[in-house]
């Protein structure tokens, strides 16, 4: 009956282990094609729901061809992203990022 209760605490231990030492989960999924796809789909939410002009989502939509157009230009010049690439392609979206949420919540109406 002893040895039953320690080798539950001991597997209860290992399982308890195995789960803090766990990386979080990511609530997105990862890299600099996700994030494009992810800012996309904002552009379009904020045109279906009213929340961008047509000027509003033109730019943003050119800023978003010009990031993957520079993502192209990198991924052409060698092995994929090497990390000063990647960085300014993450500045280049922060920045987006920060554009489309200001353009949606700038209280401007849809002509």
């Amino acid at each position: 009956m002893f040895a039953k209760q320690i080798v539950a605490g001991v597997i209860g231990c290992a399982l308890l282990a195995t789960t803090a030492s766990a990386a979080p989960a990511r609530r997105h999924p990862a890299g600099i094609n996700a994030r494009e796809h992810r800012q996309a789909q904002r552009i379009r939410d904020g045109v279906r729901n009213g929340e961008l002009t047509a000027g509003e989502k033109d730019k943003l939509r050119a800023d978003e061809a010009a990031i993957r157009a520079e993502e192209r230009m990198y991924r052409r010049s060698g092995n994929g992203l090497n990390a000063r690439e990647r960085h300014d392609l993450e500045r280049d979206l922060n920045k987006t990022c920060r554009e489309i949420y200001r353009a949606k919540h700038n209280e401007r109406k849809p002509d």
